[in-house]
């Protein structure tokens, strides 16, 4: 059941006595006074939280405009409550199914869609027919497992990037992403 999962790391902070930062779960919630358009401009604005994930969500799908509705707000849980994660839609369809989500695969692969739009996720394409859902927006790169089909995080300072080309007239870069495949030794 949804409601039994806990979140590890969310102890009350310094700054807020009973309060929960998203900095200390690693997921992404955004200020109350945040403007959808500033967040995409800025994925490190972070708000204080209740320590309630579905509380928090249902505020967090308020702020960027978002209607609240039964579908998304389990999915959100199920994909911010638990940190910095890489899913599939398929990944999430069966998590979701799992803890009895009523929702069909498109309905997931909507609303991942949706998250992506108003900033919540980031989309990493690995191949042309995969495609990972990433809760960290920040900036940061990923290796990607072969064989285990794993994304991970790259820490920013591991990878450098001297020079980009420049942008054709008209155009300017958005960002740049960054997958070094790995496989097992032999």
């Amino acid at each position: 059941m949804i409601a039994d999962a806990t979140i590890s790391g969310s102890e009350p902070t310094a700054r807020g006595e009973g309060f929960v930062f998203m900095s200390q779960v690693r997921a992404t919630l955004f200020s109350r006074t945040a403007d959808p358009a500033d967040l995409r401009a800025n994925p490190g604005a972070r708000a204080e939280l209740t320590g309630c994930p579905w509380h928090d969500v249902k505020a967090m799908l308020r702020e960027v405009g978002l209607r609240p509705t039964r579908q998304r707000m389990a999915l959100g849980w199920i994909l911010f409550a638990k940190g910095d994660r890489h899913l599939t839609a398929e990944m999430l369809y069966e998590e979701a199914t799992r803890v009895k989500v009523p929702v069909s695969l498109a309905t997931v692969y909507n609303t991942l869609h949706q998250f992506t739009e108003v900033g919540l996720l980031r989309q990493v394409a690995v191949d042309g027919s995969k495609t990972y859902f990433d809760t960290n927006v920040s900036d940061h790169h990923h290796f990607f497992v072969e064989g285990e089909n794993a994304l991970v995080d790259i820490p920013n300072a591991e990878v450098m990037l001297d020079r980009l080309p420049t942008a054709p007239p008209g155009y300017e870069v958005a960002r740049v992403d960054v997958v070094v495949r790995l496989k097992k030794k032999d």
